[in-house]
């Protein structure tokens, strides 16, 4: 293909930046959203989704050079990536970037570990280095992508090439094969409509495990020669503006991270809810319904009955009305056991939902909404303009982070094994191997030693 001067800048990046390279911030980010990432893959391992595509991938991948991520089989790179990816996404708390509406490092973090171990890389600041990598390109390809179609894709779209791009590095293709490796991954990956998953919630999800085996194919077809159309999202004349800063501006720092799991469109809401019942010290039987006002694509999540997890994770009267009758909203209780408590149906199901102009200017940028709680005594609680929690402009902090990597990691897998995982991410800076981390994340949870 013909050689763009900006596409030979952007292979420099993705081969020669070195983690001596990354201010000392941005190697901290990266470690804090490994973590987050792997008690997040932790507690989606527990869902019938985790089950069903780590069965199919040990079915159709298996015996491979690589392991499934929280199970321990053997699979190939391709199938690990896909199977890694879906298992994080499959309980909606991973961390997110609001420009691309979307995920980077539920897709990035198990294509990068796949072809590590596949491929014997076992250094840790190496490893580290992958996915910043990942996720500076993650971030500026799918605000390119949305900048140039119509139609909002999910995040595999944009994983896809960015994971492609971290094969490369790992498989040492030279520059021609690093741009038809990304350029085979934005052809194939899944450009699936985010939409249809939020008007009917299932299992296909954010696209994020696909995206992410699609990157670890493309990677391999171009080292044995295949190759592909230029990626119009890194190298288009017309998406230059999102590539200009590549190297200066870390966008991994520009992550929001999820206290709920469930979809951030709905976490403002949960948050108006809260502020409401604590500070005029409510219980839900004292409300007659929840009223929210907020942008359009938070209204679209209008499942009020879930069925599974995949309903209550995208849906905003559902988490809504846990959130008034439990005080929180936990895995617990987007579980299947949890969804038919009387008092938050009543609530979920008279919630009443409105979209807002100010909250529709604002969105994608910002996720706003309003909340009224009208009590059954006749007064009405309103809000104000509420956002949700652990924005990238109001993160949260690393003992924050820690804390919730334990609440999800400890009840599952035991506090000796999950604080092992952590003590194993600390030190790939120190350049720990990635195979001591890997032997810890691809093993099945166990109930006995996390009892």
């Amino acid at each position: 293909m013909p050689m763009d001067p900006r596409g030979s800048d952007l292979v420099g990046f993705i081969h020669d930046l070195t983690f001596a390279d990354l201010p000392r911030p941005v190697q901290a980010q990266a470690e804090l959203c490994l973590l987050d990432l792997i008690g997040v893959g932790i507690g989606g391992a527990e869902t019938p989704l985790s089950r069903i595509i780590r069965d199919h991938a040990a079915m159709m991948f298996g015996g491979g050079s690589a392991s499934l991520l929280f199970d321990g089989r053997p699979c190939s790179p391709v199938g690990a990536a896909l199977a890694g990816g879906m298992s994080i996404d499959a309980l909606d708390a991973h961390d997110g970037f609001n420009p691309n509406k979307g995920h980077i490092g539920c897709g990035v973090f198990p294509g990068a570990l796949a072809m590590a171990q596949a491929g014997g890389k076992g250094d840790g600041r190496d490893f580290l280095t992958a996915i910043v990598i990942g996720y500076e390109l993650g971030a500026r390809l799918g605000q390119a992508l949305h900048a140039s179609v119509a139609d909002y894709h999910t995040s595999g779209a944009w994983v896809a090439p960015a994971v492609a791009a971290i094969g490369a590095r790992m498989l040492g293709l030279n520059h021609a094969q690093t741009r038809h490796a990304m350029g085979i991954a934005e052809y194939h990956g899944p450009r699936s409509q985010m939409m249809r998953c939020i008007d009917h919630p299932t299992m296909v999800k954010d696209g994020s495990g696909w995206g992410a085996m699609a990157g670890v194919s493309a990677a391999y077809l171009a080292r044995a020669g295949f190759t592909g159309a230029p990626a119009i999202t890194a190298e288009g004349a017309e998406v230059a503006k999102f590539w200009g800063d590549l190297g200066q501006t870390w966008l991994i720092e520009a992550q929001y991270f999820k206290p709920y799991p469930v979809c951030r469109w709905a976490q403002a809401p949960i948050e108006g809810v809260l502020a409401l019942k604590r500070a005029h010290d409510l219980s839900a039987d004292m409300v007659d319904h929840i009223e929210i006002a907020t942008f359009h694509e938070s209204v679209r999540l209008a499942t009020r009955r879930p069925a599974d997890t995949e309903q209550a994770q995208y849906s905003t009267s559902y988490p809504c009305a846990v959130a008034l009758v439990n005080g929180n909203v936990g895995p617990a209780e987007v579980s299947p056991a949890a969804l038919n408590d009387p008092e938050v149906l009543r609530l979920s199901q008279g919630l009443v939902m409105r979209e807002d102009a100010h909250c529709n200017a604002t969105f994608p940028a910002q996720r706003h909404a309003i909340v009224s709680l009208h009590l059954k005594d006749g007064r009405v609680l309103t809000s104000g303009l509420m956002s949700p929690q652990w924005t990238a402009e109001a993160p949260p902090g690393a003992t924050e982070l820690r804390q919730k990597y334990h609440g999800l990691a400890d009840p599952r897998v035991g506090i000796a094994r999950a604080t092992a995982i952590e003590t194993q991410i600390a030190a790939l800076s120190r350049g720990g191997d990635v195979g001591d981390l890997s032997a810890l994340v691809c093993q099945p949870n166990d109930p006995i030693e996390a009892g």
